[in-house]
């Protein structure tokens, strides 16, 4: 499934940049390459042009666990209730540094999308990020939704498994199919341009060509605002 972007009248007095700004949000799961293809964007050339030295584009994440002091503690998607407040701000913070900062590619790996789902499971809370969609959709965002066949969630277990350093939070793949699904009902009512991923074959340099081509073809490369 793809969400086209809307159309965009742009002014015929500005000139169109021709500056790549990409922006865009990986939502998923476990185990369905998030992660990978963030990475593989970072440094892909037809989304942040030929270098001849490496450096670095920015690569955000929901799953920094920052408010807490223990390893895989808690953040910006597992905070408990009383954290609402300070989560929010952050959200608030990071959107702002985005719209300061719109002249630049921005690749994120999970977000909202995983917030709200993991809120709603576990706390009853269904947080309105309309705000948040709104803004992030005003400089260029798009979304890719990675999920894969429910069947194969066991063969990337036992790839995952030979280096996870918590391969406890794989017991149970039962929650990351409920989870897909989950995040593909909040995905599809996304105001955002939106990207279905299959990602069951494991091809990671084939899926991030099918992310370029998608970001291109929509329009997404350029800014235009």
């Amino acid at each position: 499934m793809v969400k086209k972007a809307s159309a965009t009248a742009s002014s015929s007095s500005r000139p169109r940049s021709t500056k790549y700004c990409p922006k865009v949000i990986f939502e998923g799961t476990r185990l369905v390459h998030k992660t990978d293809l963030a990475f593989a964007l970072t440094e892909h050339p037809r989304l942040v042009g030929n270098r001849k030295y490496r450096y670095h584009t920015p690569l955000v994440s929901g799953e920094w666990c920052g408010f807490t002091d223990t390893p895989w503690g808690r953040g910006l998607i597992n905070f408990n209730p009383d954290e609402r407040a300070l989560a929010m701000s952050t959200y608030e913070t990071w959107m702002t540094l985005f719209e300061q900062m719109r002249y630049y590619a921005w690749i994120v790996d999970r977000f909202h999308v995983s917030t709200r789902v993991y809120q709603e499971r576990e706390h009853g809370d269904r947080i309105d990020f309309g705000w948040l969609e709104e803004r992030l959709a005003a400089v260029g965002f798009r979304m890719v939704l990675c999920h894969r066949d429910p069947d194969s969630f066991e063969a990337a277990r036992e790839e995952r498994l030979k280096v996870s350093g918590n391969p406890s939070q794989y017991d149970d793949l039962s929650v990351f199919v409920r989870e897909q699904e989950a995040m593909k009902a909040v995905c599809r009512a996304t105001r955002l341009p939106l990207l279905e991923l299959d990602v069951s074959d494991d091809d990671v340099a084939g899926a991030a060509e099918r992310v370029a081509d998608w970001v291109i073809e929509s329009g997404g490369l350029y800014p235009d605002y």
